[in-house]
């Protein structure tokens, strides 16, 4: 586990914290009514989030109003430790690229892929300097390049050296949160930077960063909402993520169709210029979709790709680390 999640160091502690707090502590038992129903007054709901992400995202949508059960929220740098909280009980559930799942599934973690969402691809981009040499794929070669291992990011710097023939030993991986990565792309300490949006559009904002390649023609970019094994075996917990994933889901709809209002809100969230947050909203839009055939294939090719590179160990069955029952959460027409 640790070898493959490095990044939890730093959140130890507020994790010790958060599972004392009651994510598996059997007091939802209180929520179950005698006729079997659930009081969502007497449930909480421990969700995990990434600045700016899911809770920002609601604010903004108006769909935290008239919530009956308890939220309360722990922010991660990314997904891989999100998920390893998950893991532990820390949290019930959380948002995460296509990567995380299947890292935290072959460390051995009892989590669930509980909904979707389909990101389009030019979400997420292979950066370069902009007086860098490099200026074709097969120019990585032997170049250091910064990316949160684990992340959305690994998985498309791994189908672009793939595309050009290259593999991971043949390039210099830096495995880097963003803001450490932005502050080593800015200082010319990395040749070359994998990373998704807003942070793709700040650098190109900032440092007058060059895209080397969009996502687009590198595999899927599906979003994906987990959650924790034992929180599924609970029904209090259950009825809230059921509710809990019909808000998000409407509020990923509404992001999509209100870019200009979801770029000030994102702005203010993360501290970048609205400027900057509209180049990545236009770019970031996600179709909420069920987690049907389709995507557990694009997940299962995804894992196979990195069990090919030697990047997790063994072979995954992703079907395994999947929960059906929520997809009559995504709202009719939206797939």
């Amino acid at each position: 586990m640790r070898r493959l999640f490095p990044l939890l160091g730093p959140l130890l502690g507020a994790l010790v914290v958060l599972a004392g707090c009651g994510a598996t502590d059997g007091s939802e038992n209180a929520a179950i009514r005698k006729d079997g129903s659930v009081d969502l007054s007497k449930v909480t709901l421990h969700v995990g989030d990434q600045k700016a992400g899911s809770q920002a995202l609601l604010q903004a949508a108006g769909q935290l109003s008239g919530v009956k059960y308890k939220i309360t929220w722990s922010q991660f740098t990314s997904g891989p430790p999100l998920l390893e909280a998950a893991n532990a009980g820390a949290i019930d559930i959380g948002a995460v690229g296509n990567t995380p799942p299947i890292f935290a599934a072959a460390a051995g973690s009892k989590i669930k892929i509980v909904a979707a969402g389909d990101q389009n691809l030019a979400a997420q981009a292979v950066l370069v300097p902009k007086n860098s040499p490099i200026h074709a794929i097969q120019d990585l070669r032997g170049k250091k390049i910064a990316l949160a291992k684990g992340s959305s990011a690994h998985a498309l710097l791994l189908g672009v050296l793939k595309k050009a023939g290259l593999t991971f030993d043949q390039i210099q991986p830096e495995y880097l949160q963003p803001a450490d990565a932005l502050s080593a792309f800015s200082g010319g300490k990395v040749d070359a930077w994998s990373i998704w949006d807003p942070y793709t559009a700040q650098a190109q904002a900032q440092t007058g960063a060059r895209t080397l390649v969009y996502g687009n023609g590198f595999g899927t970019n599906y979003q994906f909402n987990v959650a924790a094994g034992k929180a599924l075996k609970d029904k209090a917990k259950v009825a809230a993520i059921r509710d809990y994933l019909a808000r998000l889901d409407r509020a990923t709809v509404w992001a999509s169709t209100h870019q200009g209002d979801w770029a000030r809100t994102w702005s203010a969230q993360i501290g970048l210029p609205v400027s900057v947050t509209q180049v990545a909203a236009r770019r970031r839009t996600t179709e909420p979709v069920p987690v049907d055939d389709t995507v557990i294939a694009g997940e299962q090719e995804l894992a196979d790709a990195f069990s090919d590179a030697k990047l997790i160990p063994g072979r995954l069955k992703i079907a395994d680390f999947v929960d059906r029952r929520f997809n009559d959460t995504v709202p009719k027409g939206a797939s």
